[in-house]
Parts: C-alpha cells; structure tokens; sequence
C-alpha cells in the first residue's frame, strides 16, 4: 500500500457507500449530488452536472459542443455507449471550398463549426434512461448562467493563455473579461442569454435547439461570416446508440466508445503495452515512460492514417487489436532509441473538454464527456442565444482522398473518449481523462498506474505526465530530472510543458464491499464527492 505525503500538499481518495460524482469544478460535483439526494439516478445527475460545466467552465465546454457517454447499468453488462457528436452542413462539399478558394479550414471560422450535438445526446439520454424531467435538470445551469457564479482559478488560468483569443470572441469577451483585461477569481461572471437558451430547451427540449430560434440564430449568425450551415442541417441532426469496442488489459475489460471516437487508440495502446512487463520499471522511471511514449507513438500513427467516421470510411479496427499486429507493434519498441514512425503527428492541438462520472445507489455506472475542442472553441459567440459554438470540424483536411476529408453530414475524427473498465462481469472503474488528443495516452497512462503500479485512486491521477507532441516529447514539471535527461540521451525530444497535461477524474466500485472510491485531477478546480 502506498500512502501519500501528509505533510505535503495533495489530497486524499474520497469514499463513500451510497452514491459518488467525480468531476472537473466544484459547482457541478455539487449540482451531481443534490440531484442523487433528491432520488435521481445517475444519468440525471451527470446530465445536471455537464449542463452546469457548460456554464461555469466556458473554455471548456458549452451547449455549442459535443459529446459522448458510457453507462452501465446497475454496474453490469451491456455497456450502453452514445454517440452525440455532430456533422458537417450539407453544403460542405470539396467543391465549394475549393470554389470559395479556401485551402484549410480556419479552425477560428465558421467552416470549422459542426452541428452542436450536446442538447440532443443529453435529452435522449435522460429520456430514455433517466428518472426525472429533463427541464429539472437544466435548471441549475439556468440559475447559475442567469444570476451569474465565480469564476474559478483554472478557468481564470485558461482565460489568460488565450487572452488574445478571447479578445475576438465579440460579445463573449465583453463578459467575461474586466474592459479587456484578466478578471481576478472570484469574480461573478453572468450569462444572462445563455441563461434563457437553457430554459427555452427546458421548456420545449431540444426542439428549441435544433428547430426554434436559436437555430435560426445560430445559423443566420454563421451565414453572415460565410458559414454553409443552414437551419435545417440543425434540423437533421441525430445522435445515435452505437456498439462499444473493448479489449483486454491483464485481465480487465476496457471499454471504449467506437470511431469516429478515438477510445480504439486507447485499446490499441493499450494492447500493445500488454505483450510488456510495465510493471518492471518505476512508475516515474524514463524506461517506463519511453515504453509509454514509443508505443503512443505507433498507435498515434495509426490513428493518424486510419481514424475517420466509419459511415464514410469503414475500416476492419478488430484487426489491429488482434494479437499478431499488437505484438509486432510492441517488439518494434527499443529500450536505448526512438522508433521512426513516418513522421510527427499531424493533427491540431486541442486540450479543453470537461469529463465527469458519477455512480448511483445501484451502482449505475455513468461515463460522459464534453468539448468545444480547442480552447474557447471557435470564440464565435452568438450573444442572442448566448452560446460559444465549438470548432470540431478543424479536425477535417481539404486533402481529396484522405480518411478524414470533409464532406456533407461527416462527423469529424473526435478526440474526446469516456472510459469504463470492467472486471469479472461488474464495473471495476469509471474513468475519463480530458486532454484533447492526449487523451488515449492520459486513459492509458491512469489505467497502467491503477493497474500495474497499484496505485490508489487519486496516486494514479496525480501522477506525473508525458504526452508526444509533435515530434517531441512533451513532459509536466513532476517528471524527475534525471528522467527528462535519459529520455533526451535516448533520443527523445524533450519539452516542459507550460500548463498542466490533461485532466482525470474516476471512480472505483469495490468488487466486493460495493464501496465506492473516487478521485479528481488537481490540475482542474473539480473534486470528488460522495455520500
């Protein structure tokens, strides 16, 4: 057993025997649990918890964005996995953008804007699996955006990387910044018209969204900058229920949401991490984490060439989770260089996505996950609904033939990825760790320390991070010296990174006392709470 630095700061693995929600700020932890008190279950409080995420985290998430879940059900088979992310407008076709001569997708521009998918992925989820209205539910985001909430230290922290951004999010920025400048935290900030856009779908659901006015506001804004989306590409739009894709870890049944997703880059991973003795090198050792990173950097590259919406680019993903091809992956990987993978990873950075679980008296088991994608998403903000619309469709190329080419009503490559572990036929662990595309890299790195290194929850969470970027091997401060030296002499190009690597929260349903346990990453303002 490893036990933490009390004298130190830090904090320590939450329990608790009824009921437990783990997420990234202390408002929604806090909304979760006074849903689970009133008697809902635990896609009710998830669905409160990411509505008030999307008010009190802006540079995160928002009802302009995305998102995909993982439920379990009494804690037991099947998983459940929802697919709420959106499309490209039917008008974007190749043609058009090379006829307007646009040659990249300005991921500050309308083009980089698909359909919102939140509003519908949430109300089909606690339409069809939860226990209480769906405008209850809304109605402590409404309060909070309405009569405004303080804005909290990462968020802060957040606002002033992008300050410059911010600055171009006309409207946005007028509220939540101080005449132009960094607000302090502390500060209220209020959304008053986002505010009424979450009763309005309250009121009517999500037909308000899609079918009402702040479709024709979300669309007559994009129009005037030059967008292609159209009142009824929002009416189209649909989320689906999709098959979960897992694979084995030592033992433990990992679960993923399927591609357009990346969670089968997690698996991938994963698999290859499995023909290696991990467990053999210290968890903050350079040979743990050159493994960690080689392999990262095979799977990436198969992410990278392969990953796209199957509706469009089907591809066979069960052969690259066979034995064979994840072994041969793994014997590719030297303890003393760096294996050539063709080339660095060629996709734009994005890390702001909130993520929450929460477990309920039943042991429901409720993975979810929400993003505008890059950091204050396309900071275009329509101040009549008051939404921040997302920029997901910059994961798209204009390049002809390739996997992930736009075109119309194709859904993007996604990164955000819930998690859920299964053992011996119950939920051992409900997982997420935000961070863009770290995040199979952040999924694999939790799971390895929980279980390989037995860590407690919240050891795992902590711990320190690595993250290949770019052709560089992107390291936290926490990594050792020593170990940024030898991954350098190895061959690895280090670079400390100026903010924190992702983000984790979890919990974990004792096989056998029931008890739960569940931790939140200090890199975020959240907390784990249960009762």
């Amino acid at each position: 057993m490893m036990f933490r630095d009390l004298f130190g700061p830090g904090r320590s693995t939450v329990h608790s025997t009824h009921a437990m929600a783990a997420t990234s700020h202390p408002l929604a932890t806090a909304t979760a649990l006074d849903v689970l008190r009133a008697g809902g279950n635990a896609v009710d409080a998830g669905i409160a918890a990411c509505a008030v995420l999307a008010v009190v985290e802006p540079q995160m998430t928002g009802i302009g964005g995305d998102c995909f879940c993982l439920l379990a059900k009494a804690g037991v088979p099947p998983v459940i996995a929802y697919n709420g992310s959106g499309r490209a407008p039917a008008g974007a076709t190749l043609a058009r953008y090379r006829a307007a001569g646009i040659a990249a997708i300005d991921p500050l521009g309308p083009h980089a804007v698909t359909i919102p998918g939140a509003i519908e992925a949430w109300h089909r989820l606690a339409t069809d699996h939860g226990t209480m209205p769906f405008g209850v539910l809304l109605e402590p985001a409404a309060q909070l955006a309405s009569e405004g909430h303080p804005l909290h230290e990462r968020v802060v922290f957040d606002l002033r990387a992008f300050l410059a951004k911010v600055k171009r999010a006309e409207g946005f920025a007028d509220l939540i910044l101080d005449a132009g400048e960094l607000p302090r935290p502390g500060r209220l900030y209020t959304n008053r018209a986002l505010g009424q856009s979450l009763r309005d779908i309250a009121r009517d659901g999500p037909d308000a969204f899609y079918r009402g006015a702040i479709a024709q506001h979300l669309s007559d804004f994009l129009a005037a900058r030059g967008g292609f989306q159209t009142p009824a590409d929002f009416a189209a739009h649909a989320g689906a229920y999709v098959a979960p894709v897992r694979a084995d870890y030592r033992g433990h049944e990992v679960y993923q949401c399927p591609p357009n997703g990346q969670g089968i880059i997690t698996l991938l991973l994963l698999r290859i991490l499995s023909h290696i003795d991990v467990a053999k090198d210290a968890p903050l050792s350079p040979e743990r984490f050159h493994t960690l990173m080689e392999a990262a950097r095979i799977a990436f590259s198969v992410r990278d060439a392969w990953l796209a919406d199957p509706e469009h680019y089907p591809v066979p993903w069960e052969r690259f989770l066979d034995d064979a091809f994840t072994l041969a992956a793994a014997q590719r990987i030297r303890p003393d260089s760096v294996v050539d993978v063709g080339g660095p990873i060629d996709l734009p950075e994005h890390k702001d996505t909130v993520y929450l679980t929460v477990v309920d008296r039943d042991r429901t088991a409720f993975s979810l996950i929400n993003s505008l994608f890059e950091p204050f998403g396309s900071a275009l903000y329509e101040p009549q609904t008051g939404i921040l619309l997302q920029n997901r469709g910059r994961s798209f190329t204009l390049q002809e033939g390739h996997p992930n080419v736009v075109a119309p009503g194709k859904r993007p490559m996604h990164t955000i990825i819930p998690g859920m572990v299964l053992k011996d036929g119950k939920v051992l662990y409900s997982y997420g760790v935000m961070g863009g595309h770290f995040q199979p890299v952040g999924h694999a790195t939790l799971l390895s320390n929980l279980i390989d290194y037995g860590m407690d929850m919240q050891q795992a969470a902590d711990a320190a991070r690595c993250f290949p970027q770019d052709g560089k091997v992107m390291v936290e401060p926490t990594v050792p010296a020593a170990t940024r030296a030898r991954l350098a002499e190895i061959g690895h190009v280090v670079e400390l990174r100026a903010d924190p690597i992702g983000g984790a929260q979890a919990i974990r349903i004792d096989p056998d006392s029931g008890v739960l346990s569940g931790c939140s990453d200090p890199r975020k303002d959240g907390c784990a709470l249960g009762f």
